[in-house]
């Protein structure tokens, strides 16, 4: 794992307190930029978004979509876990402890905000930081390859009507224009540049010195565009830094329970370790860029939806390497009295 990626917690955390000193210092230059927008869409935070995304989906090797036959039980597990458990299991713990147990500490009129926050992180799948957890826990390349690319073909057509099922039955208007421009500018778009640069890129033979000049840039624009939320969020957290707490217990709980029930599937289905593991591990993360994306286009840089998707970032490093943790020293428990039949 990189420098970055390591300490992905503590810039988040430096990147708040700059956006919040920003926003305290600079309240109407970032309100100018928070008005640059383009039917609905924020072009300062598209421009942002783009660059994070694109790095990442040039990355994955469509052409690993052939072997998913080969993970089958690994993979029907976590195309499960990912589109029929966690985003209703994070709605759920949404309303449980959102709308019910910390409602009294909560602005009422912030609440649905906050879900829908939650829900959009929950909604699409982890596309990049899954290839490092699976290194960690020496996952089976090609499953963690041929799952990413299987994942990111769903998404571009689940994703928009699992948000919008979830926000109805949540009571939560659903802007359907802004989340279909949303899905198309922020997954249709990408994946399909990234499809067709990354086959040029590898007949030119610069796809890796080109990942290696964007992968700072991506990481980089993740960093402005906290930044450029807490920002506009700064006078709310100040005054309220409790919510970062309360917001943070569903996201943790949700994390700890998707990857657990995978990992507990693929072992009852005899599924080898090496797929077990990063399985367990995209069922549990989430494709925070593009939940950041979308919240901002549907509700806003001021919304309670933002925030809940960026406290989304705060938590995924910390939380995750701790399932990491739990993945590789439950190893000898995985494999005791297991015939293990299926990759």
């Amino acid at each position: 794992m990189g420098l970055f990626a390591r300490y992905l917690t503590l810039w988040v955390l430096l990147a708040i307190v700059v956006g919040i000193a920003l926003g305290s210092l600079f309240p109407a230059q970032l309100h100018a930029l928070g008005g640059m927008e383009m039917a609905h869409i924020n072009l300062p935070v598209a421009l942002l978004i783009w660059a994070m995304i694109l790095p990442m989906l040039l990355k994955i090797d469509y052409s690993a979509l052939h072997e998913v036959w080969d993970h089958r039980r690994g993979v029907g597990v976590t195309l499960a876990i990912n589109w029929l458990v966690k985003p209703f299991s994070m709605a759920l713990l949404g309303f449980i402890f959102l709308r019910v147990l910390f409602a009294p500490y909560l602005d009422e009129g912030q609440i649905d905000s906050y879900i829908a926050g939650l829900i959009l992180l929950a909604a699409a799948p982890c596309t990049a930081m899954v290839f490092v957890w699976s290194r960690l826990v020496d996952g089976h390349p090609q499953f963690t390859l041929s799952q990413v690319a299987l994942n990111d073909v769903v998404m571009v057509f689940a994703f928009a009507p699992i948000v919008g099922l979830l926000l109805g039955v949540a009571s939560i208007t659903v802007p359907w224009d802004t989340l279909f421009l949303s899905v198309l500018l922020y997954i249709v778009i990408p994946v399909i540049l990234a499809y067709v640069g990354r086959r040029l890129l590898l007949v030119s033979g610069k796809l890796d010195d080109l990942l290696h000049v964007m992968d700072p840039i991506s990481m980089a624009a993740l960093l402005m565009t906290v930044v450029l939320l807490f920002g506009f969020q700064g006078e709310q957290i100040l005054a309220q830094p409790l919510v970062i707490l309360l917001l943070a217990i569903p996201i943790t709980i949700q994390v700890y329970f998707n990857s657990m029930l995978a990992y507990w599937l693929n072992r009852k289905l005899g599924v080898a370790h090496s797929v077990a593991g990063p399985s367990a591990l995209i069922g549990a993360s989430n494709f925070f860029e593009l939940a950041v994306a979308a919240a901002i286009a549907l509700f806003g840089f001021e919304s309670g939806a933002a925030l809940a998707t960026v406290v989304g970032v705060l938590v995924e490093v910390p939380v995750m390497l701790t399932v990491v943790g739990i993945v590789n020293r439950s190893k000898g428990w995985y494999q005791r009295g297991k015939v293990v039949t299926f990759q």
